[in-house]
């Protein structure tokens, strides 16, 4: 059975009333997790509210007891990854080991531009990227002190104390669909590979290539969880579907992995992801707002 967990986007009016609330909701509906995204702004005026992801997630730790979370996912460009080692084992302490650590090379042009961060060209970004990911597994995982010598990042007699509870510290997860870049890191360092946005066909595919990059580097493919992030089209009528679709060709948005319609259709939709070997799903919810929705959501398609 796929699980199934919410993810919403940080920079589309999260404050803290408004986190405080979807939190809240997240853990007492009974689904499995809640994953947010890591940015300032979105690619466009206008900006909104955009409350800090790692302050957010620390509170999330402290204030409840069940559900899964972590970042969807943040980029190196923004922390120095020595500072993402130490929160992310700070956060899943205090959670009791609840944290999945979403890791990315950053995208979004406009944040890195207008709040002064490099986003560099694709090749030496991804390069930053994996020296990131080399930094933060290192630190989690070393009970000894660790050196390293890279283009962008260096340690000299670095450790992370206190050693994190989990051994190993909290799992990374890689998301995005890239078959150059993203797959091969996935294959190396994720504890989680993290599809977006893509049909089950899409996703099955991506999963098979990522089996085989697992198999070349010498790990099982079943060391990798598959889980996928997607967009949401719910309601609990056709009508409401029909008016939150607000005139968008809802075939056009299935052919981009979007899951659209009522309770059912919906539930349906969950099924054939977990055929193709989805076991986690993140269902993107916007309205930050509409708990009743989420309410109806959950009651629609989690276990009884």
């Amino acid at each position: 059975m796929v699980e199934i967990a919410i993810m919403i986007e940080g920079q589309m009016g999260l404050n803290w009333p408004r986190w405080k609330r979807i939190v809240r909701a997240v853990e007492e509906l009974g689904f499995v997790g809640l994953y947010r995204s890591d940015h300032y702004t979105n690619p466009n005026p206008p900006d909104q509210d955009s409350l800090e992801l790692w302050v957010s997630l620390t509170w999330l730790a402290d204030n409840t007891d069940r559900i899964e979370f972590g970042p969807l996912v943040t980029p190196v460009s923004f922390r120095h990854p020595t500072m993402t080692a130490r929160m992310a084992s700070a956060v899943d302490d205090l959670s009791g080991g609840r944290l999945t650590l979403g890791m990315g090379a950053g995208w979004q042009e406009r944040e890195h531009h207008n709040y002064g961060w490099d986003l560099l060209p694709v090749p030496q970004r991804f390069q930053r990227f994996q020296e990131g990911l080399e930094v933060v597994t290192r630190l989690l995982r070393s009970d000894e002190p660790v050196e390293f010598q890279g283009a962008y990042y260096r340690l000299h007699d670095a450790i992370l104390l206190p050693r994190p509870a989990r051994p190993g510290g909290p799992p990374i997860l890689i998301g995005g669909n890239g078959v150059k870049r993203t797959l091969p890191l996935a294959a190396r360092y994720a504890a989680e590979w993290n599809g977006v946005y893509l049909t089950p066909e899409q996703f099955a595919e991506r999963s098979a290539l990522l089996d085989r990059l697992l198999v070349e580097v010498g790990r099982r493919p079943e060391e990798v969880r598959r889980s996928l992030m997607t967009g949401l089209v719910f309601g609990p009528d056709q009508a409401a579907v029909q008016a939150k679709l607000r005139g968008r060709d809802p075939q056009q948005l299935r052919e981009r992995g979007v899951i659209i319609g009522t309770g059912p259709e919906v539930a349906a939709a969950i099924r054939r992801l977990g055929e193709v070997g989805v076991q986690r799903v993140m269902l993107q919810w916007l309205d930050l707002d509409d708990l009743d929705g989420l309410a109806a959501l959950a009651e629609a398609v989690l276990p009884g």
